[in-house]
């Protein structure tokens, strides 16, 4: 009996939560927790003249799924002119929402569902000279294990990726879901890297795989550096999907 009703239940707050107006009120108490957090941390941003720089002009900032919390006001903070790629998926789309109240507007869709909607979108947004937000290893990892979507927005557009993570002396760490994803308590230290502009190279016949290779490996160390210093557990790369 007791299971059932936790599936009757599961089922109401899924279809709870696949109406606007319930992401709408989820979106806006997670933006007054992020806003909290961010007001009451000591905050250190590395590379924020890269931040600067790329004001008005075309980039692409990635970062892990699990590292997605602290970076919109941060963009926010730095008047960034941008869009997010979000997952169609009733999560996805909450998500967008809170986004666009830090002043992300969403493209809809993932490498895997809707890719050619995202990568038409995604190069006007970047041909615009604005900014262009996703997580490699989204929407459902494996952890810290890119997909090449990123490298193909690069390959069109000529524009840089940009890495950037975050991590925070106060954490909690969501150890149930595959991407360990980290949330920020109020009345910590958040230290951000933002790293340096990297662009595809089209004089190299390797290029998209070299890039790959370089990315995953900056993003990588960038999670793993940050974690070390502030003394948390590192996290280890998931194996390579087959």
């Amino acid at each position: 009996m007791k299971k059932i009703l936790k599936k009757l239940l599961k089922k109401i707050l899924g279809r709870l939560k696949s109406i606007g107006l319930v992401q709408w009120l989820m979106a806006g108490f997670l933006y007054v927790g992020i806003n909290l957090v961010y007001l009451t941390s000591k905050k250190e941003i590395r590379g924020d003249y890269i931040f600067r720089n790329f004001r008005g002009r075309a980039a692409i900032f990635v970062f892990w799924h699990g590292r997605s919390m602290m970076l919109s006001p941060i963009v926010r903070k730095f008047r960034l002119d941008g869009y997010a790629v979000s997952s169609k998926h009733r999560d996805g789309r909450m998500m967008a929402k809170l986004q666009r109240m830090f002043g992300l507007r969403p493209i809809f869709g993932s490498t895997r569902d809707g890719g050619t909607n995202v990568l038409r979108g995604g190069l006007k947004v970047l041909k615009e000279n604005k900014i262009l937000c996703l997580s490699p290893d989204g929407p459902s990892g494996p952890l810290m294990r890119m997909n090449d979507g990123c490298l193909y927005f690069a390959k069109m557009s000529g524009a840089p990726i940009i890495p950037v993570c975050f991590t925070t002396t106060r954490p909690w760490r969501i150890k149930s879901r595959w991407d360990q994803y980290l949330i920020a308590k109020m009345f910590g230290r958040i230290v951000c890297l933002a790293g340096a502009p990297i662009y595809y190279d089209a004089a190299d016949p390797d290029g998209m795989a070299r890039l790959h290779q370089r990315i995953e490996s900056v993003m990588v160390d960038q999670a793993q550096s940050l974690d070390r210093e502030v003394g948390l557990s590192v996290l280890e790369q998931a194996p390579e999907a087959k």
